[in-house]
Order: C-alpha cells, then sequence, then structure tokens
C-alpha cells in the first residue's frame, strides 16, 4: 500500500471516530438534565408588580420555533434609564444604538420601553444591523407613542446573520396589547438563549417616604466574562432617583456582581445592563442613598451567581477568593486568572483536588506573587502554606470537600491588603457539546 493511501485510510478511520465521539457526547447532552443542577430550588421568583411597569412576551420566530422569543417593558413618563454596557470593540449595533440614547439622556417625561429579541444577536452585521435597529425603533415608536430616543433595544443569539427585524415589527401590536403587570416569567423566558432556567430577583429598600422596590431579570449561560457591562439584565424600581446618582450606582455595583463572574473568559458583544426607575414610589434622598443601594446590589449580585449557575454544562459553583496582594488590582488578576483556567475549571468538574493548578494560576497571572508567602485553602482546610503543601492537609479530606455543589477556594498572597472575589463554574463535557453545534 502507498504512503497517500495508508494516510487517506488513517485519515477517514480518524473522522470515523470523532463523528462517533462527537455523537456520544451529543447523546450524552441530551440525555442530562436540561434544568442546570445548580439552579435555584424555588425557580423563578414571585415579583411584584412595579408601579409604572409593564411587561410581555411574543413568539415571533426570530429564530426559535413555538416558544417567546421578544419581550417588551414599557416604562410610565418620568421614568429614568440608566445603563452599562460592555466594552467590547466588536460591540453589536443595538449596544451601540443604547449607548448614544444612555449619553444623550433624552427627557425622561414621555416614559421609555425595552425592546429585546432572543436567538439573533445583530453583531458583526455592518449597515444591516444599523438599519435594523432603526427600522424596529422607529415601528416601535409609532406603535407605542413614544419617541424614538427612548425605545431601547437588545439582541441575543447568533453572531454574524441578519436579524430578520420584520419578524419582530410584525409582533408589536401583539406585545403592545399583551403589556401586563404581571408579565414578569413570560418576559425572562423570552430572553433565554441556551439557558436552562430564567433568572429572576427582588429586594425591597425601607426609605424615609416609605418602601422601594427593585426587581429584575437576566440572561446568560456562555460567552460569560463581562467588560464594564454584562449578558442581557433588566432591573426596575419604582423609586425616585436621579439619573447621574444611578449610573453611578450601577458602575460601582456592576464591577462587584457582573464584572466579578466568568463561565468561559469570553465577553459577549450584546453585554446590556439596563435599570429603569419610574418614580412612582418613594424618593431616594441623599440619606437614603446607602439602603437603596444595597438593594439593587443585592438584585444585581442574585442575578450574576445565577447566570454562574447556568453556565453552559455548569455542575459546581466555585467562588474564588484572594487576599493579601500588594493591591486589589493585583487580587483581582489573581482571582480571574484561577477562575478562567481551564485547568482549574476541568479539576474540579472532576472533584480533583489538584492545588497545584491553583499554584499555576497564581504564577501567569502577572501580579506581584512569593512562592514562599503564599497559602492555598479550600473551604476551611489548609491546603498549602509556605511553599509547600501544608502539614495538617491529606489528599482524603481535599477530595472530600470537591464532592459539594458549592466550593471556596481562598488564596493568600501574604503581601498586604489587597483582595478581590470572582465567581465561576466547572467545565464540563457538555460545555463543549453545546457550543460545538450553537448554530445548528
Amino acid at each position: 500500500m502507498t504512503m497517500p493511501k495508508i494516510r487517506r485510510n488513517m485519515n477517514a478511520i480518524a473522522r470515523e471516530r470523532l463523528a462517533e465521539r462527537r455523537a456520544a457526547e451529543k447523546a450524552a447532552a441530551a440525555a442530562a438534565p436540561l434544568v442546570s443542577p445548580l439552579a435555584p430550588a424555588g425557580g423563578f421568583p414571585q415579583l411584584p408588580a412595579i408601579a409604572g411597569l409593564e411587561l410581555s412576551s411574543v413568539a415571533a420566530g426570530v429564530k426559535y420555533k413555538g416558544r417567546p422569543d421578544v419581550m417588551l417593558a414599557r416604562l410610565a413618563p418620568g421614568s429614568v434609564v440608566a445603563g452599562v454596557t460592555t466594552r467590547s470593540t466588536t460591540r453589536s449595533a443595538p449596544v451601540l444604538d443604547c449607548e448614544a440614547k444612555l449619553a444623550a439622556g433624552a427627557d425622561a417625561e414621555a416614559g421609555a420601553a425595552f425592546l429585546v429579541n432572543a436567538g439573533n444577536s445583530n453583531a458583526f452585521t455592518g449597515g444591516r444591523g444599523i438599519e435594523s435597529v432603526e427600522a424596529v425603533t422607529r415601528a416601535a415608536s409609532e406603535t407605542l407613542g413614544l419617541p424614538q430616543s427612548r425605545i431601547f433595544t437588545s439582541s441575543t443569539g447568533v453572531i454574524g446573520q441578519p436579524l430578520p427585524h420584520d419578524r419582530i415589527i410584525a409582533a408589536l401590536g401583539q406585545l403592545s396589547d399583551g403589556l401586563s403587570a404581571e408579565g414578569w416569567t413570560g418576559a425572562a423566558r423570552a430572553i433565554m438563549t441556551t439557558d436552562t432556567f430564567p433568572k429572576g430577583s427582588v429586594e425591597t429598600a425601607e426609605l424615609a417616604g416609605g418602601t422601594a422596590t427593585v426587581a429584575g431579570f437576566a440572561k446568560g449561560s456562555g460567552m460569560i466574562a463581562p467588560d464594564m457591562g454584562t449578558m442581557l439584565v433588566y432591573i426596575f424600581t419604582d423609586a425616585k432617583i436621579a439619573q447621574p446618582a444611578l449610573t453611578a450606582m450601577l458602575r460601582r455595583l456592576t464591577d462587584r456582581s457582573f464584572n466579578s463572574i466568568t463561565v468561559d473568559s469570553d465577553t459577549s458583544t450584546s453585554d446590556t445592563l439596563l435599570v429603569g426607575a419610574t418614580g412612582l414610589g418613594p424618593e431616594v434622598t441623599q440619606a437614603d442613598e446607602a439602603a437603596f443601594e444595597a438593594a439593587l446590589g443585592a438584585v444585581m449580585t442574585d442575578l450574576a451567581l445565577q447566570v454562574v449557575r447556568d453556565g453552559e454544562g455548569a455542575t459546581k459553583l466555585l467562588e474564588v477568593r484572594v487576599t493579601g496582594a500588594d493591591s486589589d488590582a493585583d487580587a483581582r488578576k489573581v482571582a480571574l486568572a484561577i477562575a478562567n483556567s481551564p485547568l482549574v475549571k476541568t479539576a474540579v468538574a472532576g472533584e480533583d483536588p489538584n492545588w497545584g493548578r491553583i499554584v499555576m494560576a497564581v504564577g501567569k497571572s502577572g501580579a506581584k506573587a512569593d512562592r514562599d508567602l503564599l497559602s492555598i485553602s479550600f473551604g476551611d482546610i489548609l491546603v498549602a502554606e509556605k511553599g509547600w503543601v501544608a502539614p495538617s492537609y491529606t489528599e482524603e479530606a481535599g477530595a472530600s470537600y470537591m464532592r459539594q455543589a458549592e466550593l471556596v477556594v481562598t488564596t493568600d498572597l501574604g503581601l498586604g491588603d489587597g483582595s478581590s472575589t470572582v465567581w465561576t463554574c466547572d467545565l464540563t463535557h457538555r460545555y463543549i457539546s453545546i457550543n460545538a453545534d450553537y448554530r445548528s
């Protein structure tokens, strides 16, 4: 047999084995639970009506068949809108449009609307993407009787395919007719892509003028490593608050919540976080700001952690704490290096207490570190210290701890007061199965 024929036969065998392996992975993925094992036990929470807010959802057929894929939230006249978006240099047309409208700070007296579709991100679609946003916002303006400058759109899904915006426009009448103060669950489900459960959260803040409610929902499962924004998140409150103050709170809280999570180290082109404050509840005075910010922060952190719990293929939630760093910035470098390491994440998936991979991640992070000052703990178990395994540590204790569904890994650098906390999940075969066939 000639060498070229041998190579052809070997290539054919390799292709067959690859096909068999992918078929097995698909079968395993299909057999896996449809809802993440880390999903909140109570399911989607009962979110209360918020004065001045109505929501609806429809199946417009943007990509998916037989399920809601477009949601509308309408805010009453006088509502304030604030937001943060991704700093990706390839961000989508809807993101660019939202940024321009947020920066312009148009008159809030008319009210506002958030219009969101799933299945197509309208990203990397050139001039057609801008035309789609223009067409959708113009049509929504006419249907809802709002200025086009107060229609904020978001899109999530496949990148690089033109948005069939005519399907969204055709559904606007039904969306408008279906608006309801109780439309939370349908709206949360309509923005899902690879999510296995809708994500909602609610908190209250006791202010001098009464009780303010903060509630919202999010989508996100893969392509999660936010950068000044996050997946898609929509939060609403009846509190009366000035737009500059709300924006400042959002930026502070985003860094401590959505910008402190990672599933796969990939930042989306579509990340958008919008907050609508209807102003029909109590006013947030200067004395009330701390209480209101605490409630808003609690909702944002809860939603961020739900995104990690729904990480594509996730079976473990991992909290990465870094202390004793030379600075907070260095601590964050180390925390993200650990949280984004495929070797760390696969060890967590395999319930392997491989603390050497933590050491590796610290070393590659670029942060200041001293091997002989480093200590590592799994929960309350001291694993390593002073550049070596701790005398009290046993592999049995480490392996037993790793079998838990929620884990905490703490790394103390022994250099200063810098600290950071980041949340992530494990990396399993299911993640590959989901993303290998995402477009099909």
